[in-house]
């Protein structure tokens, strides 16, 4: 599958992956800040933002998806950054193909199983005719009661696009994503560690990385360090950006 990218910069090539109902959009003002030093490419995993939809979703697919990225541009190999389930996309291709990660970046997330936190998003998008809905804020509105959120409802109407007729579509593949979505919570396929760099940004106010995860971060990843914003959420880039690229910066 060849995803579709943004690319920036010039420099060393570092490869940015966002998380689940995300797109390359997500990483538009740390890749701003990093393309002053880096080639920055920030992707759309599959079923996300421009790139193709497929049936199949897993974590061996998709770091399959990024190497092919790397062969296609020409890269031999890069820094990768990723956050929630780009993150886990970023651990399985240094693990599967560690010949491609220089250095390896993950924003709020172990490599560990995930029980299903987002029944109640999929159950509230898929319950929506699209067809029927004339204004973005009338879906906004009708998610509202099972999306109390504003700031996460918004985020996920940035999935919003039209067809050709004007009716409003879903540019992920929501299907796809519904049907996979107990594939994306499990733990990574291992053969053996990751030897090089490793840096991994916990939120504070997060549970997404546990102390008790630690063990096994530090076992797949020998070399890993682990540092903690105390005051972001689970999107540390997104809550604390200046902090997130300093971190980012020292270890890079």
């Amino acid at each position: 599958m060849n995803l579709h990218f943004k690319a920036s910069g010039h420099g060393r090539a570092l490869v940015l992956l966002h998380g689940l109902f995300g797109s390359s959009d997500n990483w538009h003002y740390i890749a701003l800040k990093l393309a002053e030093k880096f080639r920055v490419f920030a992707l759309d995993q599959r079923n996300h933002g421009q790139s193709p939809h497929h049936a199949e979703m897993n974590y061996p697919l998709m770091a399959a998806d990024v190497e092919k990225f790397f062969t296609v541009c020409g890269l031999e190999s890069a820094a990768v950054i990723g956050h929630s389930m780009g993150g886990k996309t970023a651990m399985q291709l240094a693990l599967q193909f560690p010949q491609r990660v220089d250095k390896l970046v993950v924003a709020d997330m172990a490599p560990r199983g995930y029980a299903p936190a987002h029944d109640n998003i999929f159950a509230a998008l898929l319950a929506l005719n699209l067809p029927s809905f004339q204004t973005r804020q009338q879906i906004e509105d009708a998610l509202a009661p099972e999306i109390p959120n504003l700031v996460l409802r918004r985020f996920l109407l940035k999935n919003l696009g039209r067809d050709s007729a004007g009716t409003f579509i879903w540019k992920i593949n929501l299907d796809g994503l519904a049907g996979n979505y107990l594939r994306l919570g499990e733990p990574l396929v291992v053969s053996s560690p990751f030897a090089k760099p490793a840096l991994f940004i916990r939120g504070g106010k997060s549970k997404y990385i546990k102390a008790e995860d630690e063990p096994l971060i530090y076992e797949l990843f020998p070399r890993a360090q682990i540092q903690t914003m105390a005051e972001s959420s689970h999107w540390v880039h997104a809550d604390q950006p200046e902090e997130f690229l300093r971190l980012l910066r020292g270890f890079l």
